[in-house]
């Protein structure tokens, strides 16, 4: 089985060179740069945090398609033409893994509420549905835009991350403003431990977290 991960340490930003509607779908061409290096039909790239297969390329673009289920849950139903996108190829099993496991698989949309700057660091507020928030923890590990992004802090229906000067300069999330919205990715890592709390039986009854589970499970 092949299993295709990212890092969320973005690679280049592309530009939306074209954009070919269907009736829930899309088929995408980005003009790119390093993304193309080492290009094969097929190869799983994140554009804007959202795992899109491969299925044309030449020496200045590459093309992919984006399903319904995606566009329904990603903000790639939003892009336009000229637009710019962060851009990461899927990770080699002999690179480092930098920030943390991401899927490219987008949960929902959140929308950010608050700009401000803090010293050098630029600070978002993004608010979220409570199915993301519930994922959401302090210092956890979060993909916006499919950047890695460690939380600040949590509240009840919002979290606070910053972003240090490189990653605002290299990636999209530096010309983001309040009101924009953002493709939201939670920590994987988070969601199979609660499955793992929930009983074979089914899906009414959680079991109790304990240091004997965490143990039982592989946790400890």
């Amino acid at each position: 089985m092949v299993i295709t991960i990212f890092t969320g340490l973005i690679e280049e930003i592309g530009q939306v060179h074209n954009i070919e509607p269907g009736a829930e779908s899309i088929k995408i061409n980005i003009q790119a740069d390093k993304v193309l290096e080492d290009i094969a039909m097929g190869d799983s790239i994140a554009v804007n945090g959202v795992c899109l297969t491969v299925i044309g390329f030449d020496n200045q673009y590459f093309s992919a398609e984006a399903m319904p289920e995606t566009m329904a849950k990603s903000t790639l139903n939003t892009l336009r033409k000229g637009e710019r996108v962060n851009l990461e190829r899927a990770l080699r099993w002999d690179g480092r893994l930098g920030g943390h496991i991401v899927q490219g698989h987008v949960d929902a949309v959140g929308t950010i509420i608050k700009r401000e700057k803090s010293d050098i660091a630029v600070i978002y507020t993004i608010t979220a549905s409570s199915e993301v928030m519930r994922y959401v923890v302090n210092k956890g590990s979060i993909a916006v835009e499919g950047v890695s992004l460690t939380i600040a802090s949590v509240q009840e229906n919002e979290f606070k991350v910053s972003l240090i000067p490189h990653t605002a300069d290299t990636t999209i999330l530096g010309s983001k403003k309040s009101g924009d919205i953002v493709n939201l990715e939670t920590d994987i890592i988070g969601r199979y431990v609660e499955r793992l709390m929930l009983p074979a039986s089914g899906f009414k009854e959680k079991a109790a977290l304990s240091l004997s589970f965490l143990a039982e499970n592989g946790f400890m």
